[in-house]
């Protein structure tokens, strides 16, 4: 009994003084919820529902504070002011990349999502400028999105009114449109690698959101050693990363400098170019995991908000109406929507917007850190490793915010139309992010959304399997994502 009590005090002494060292190097962080070793203040939330547990506590303790993750300290940011003064106010203080374990674990810290520093701001300036160059934004890609409609038209076209799940054809579409632009061409909906693919991602979409994910996002060290749905992330985003490969090494067996056909052939000359260069942020590695980012990215974020924006009109036939008779007025039952129609469409806009604030895809967002050390708010922010402070930004809580949106809670299009029923637009909303870290893909997503929804609803009308007062539009499951519950409906052509 002796020994243990002597064991228990020098346990006791040695969580102590870590205590004692971590409060001196963060001396000034916002207040929060008093944490106990190891678990911090996860005994005080619902690991199951993390961020509703986290929005809940910026009730007490205000739009700014501290909360540990495991041992790990966070700043909680919550509210559409808060978010503004940190990732648009001071955009460049809060642009280094927090830790994210699920992905980190295989990213460690490269490609275009996860990377920080000079090397990310090298890799974003390369990206948005090659994809530019091959039509993000412009025409050229409209008519590619415009094509791939009619794909998609025609697929549903076989369902034949029968009742089937959508998340599949929205999928294959939405990868279509950025497998163009990295990978040069589009797939077939009955490519079996191509559905291989899409399951992978998906598949990581739901652990990065479930249960496992938010416990691997709290105590990382401990789980990734515990067996679980959880360590198939790493090994997912081993396989997105394989087929990347082999696309890599097909372009680069007949690259042509003088005929550029996407993304990878770009950075397959950018590394030529920069061979010679020992401080070159271009690598092998850093080209890999790039691209993974952007199929992943540009395949799950756009299907996701189509699926859940269907779900949503099933819910609200009454906005399903309105907006027939607004592409009918506008489009007419013959030709193809395009980009020139939504000027002209102000309740199909504020619809796609309002979609996109309360489906809320992507509710925390990736974590922040501070490139370095500041003052905010009366607080001593200080740039150390991400593994030892992050920064959360709730993006649900200003696209939630009462002081922003009349009826936060509800599903309502008018949040975005003023009084003559003109498109408003609303700062608060942000699905894509804001500040340096926005994401740069935003135009092109906002493009499928328009030419996808609208190419629907021309072509069909949405009808039930059940009455849709009994249609339940929260999500599945909510961590990195908001995951849109399973569902089956039917397409009735008009």
């Amino acid at each position: 009994i002796g020994a243990l009590n002597i064991v228990l005090v020098l346990v006791a002494s040695c969580l102590l003084f870590l205590l004692a060292c971590r409060k001196k190097k963060f001396k000034n962080l916002p207040p929060g919820p008093t944490p106990l070793p190891f678990i911090g203040n996860m005994h005080q939330v619902d690991v199951k529902e993390l961020i509703k547990s986290l929005r809940e506590l910026s009730g007490t303790y205000g739009p700014m504070y501290t909360f540990h993750l495991g041992s790990r300290p966070c700043v909680v940011l919550s509210g559409y002011k808060v978010l503004k003064e940190a990732l648009i106010d001071k955009a460049e203080e809060f642009s280094g990349r927090g830790d994210f374990p699920a992905v980190q674990m295989w990213s460690n810290g490269n490609g275009i999502v996860y990377g920080t520093g000079e090397r990310w701001r090298s890799l974003r300036r390369f990206a948005i400028s090659t994809l530019k160059n091959f039509g993000m934004g412009k025409r050229s890609l409209e008519e590619r999105i415009k094509e791939e409609a009619q794909f998609l038209m025609a697929e549903f076209r076989k369902t034949q009114g029968k009742p089937f799940d959508p998340t599949f054809f929205l999928s294959c579409a939405g990868s279509n449109i950025i497998c163009t632009l990295v990978f040069g061409d589009r797939f077939e909906y009955t490519d079996k690698k191509f559905l291989t693919l899409l399951d992978l991602i998906n598949s990581n979409w739901k652990l990065m959101s479930s249960t496992w994910g938010q416990l691997l996002f709290t105590f990382p060290k401990i789980m990734r050693h515990v067996p679980g749905p959880h360590r198939l992330i790493y090994k997912n985003y081993l396989k997105l990363a394989e087929f990347v490969r082999e696309r890599i090494e097909m372009n680069r067996e007949t690259l042509d400098s003088n005929h550029m056909r996407d993304f990878i052939d770009c950075f397959l000359i950018k590394l030529q170019q920069e061979k010679n260069n020992p401080d070159s942020h271009f690598s092998e590695e850093t080209m890999s995991k790039t691209t993974v980012n952007l199929f992943f990215a540009g395949t799950e974020t756009v299907s996701s908000t189509l699926r859940y924006g269907l779900r949503i009109l099933l819910r609200h036939p009454e906005v399903e109406e309105k907006l027939h008779e607004e592409i009918d007025r506008v489009i007419g039952p013959n030709r193809s929507p395009c980009m020139e129609d939504r000027s002209r469409m102000p309740y199909t806009d504020a619809v796609l917007h309002e979609i996109q604030r309360y489906a809320d895809i992507v509710p925390m967002g990736v974590p922040h850190t501070v490139t370095r050390d500041i003052e905010f708010r009366g607080y001593t922010l200080p740039k150390v490793p991400a593994t030892d402070l992050n920064i959360i930004p709730l993006l649900c809580t200003s696209q939630f915010d009462p002081t922003q949106f009349k009826n936060p809670n509800s599903f309502d299009p008018t949040h975005f139309l003023d009084e003559n029923g003109r498109f408003r637009k609303n700062d608060a909303l942000m699905a894509f992010s804001a500040g340096k870290r926005v994401c740069l893909g935003e135009s092109l997503a906002i493009m499928e959304l328009f030419i996808f929804l609208t190419s629907i609803l021309q072509s069909f009308n949405l009808k039930p399997l059940m009455d849709p007062k009994d249609i339940d539009i929260t999500p599945e499951s909510s961590g990195l994502g908001n995951i849109p519950r399973p569902y089956q409906f039917c397409l009735l052509p008009r």
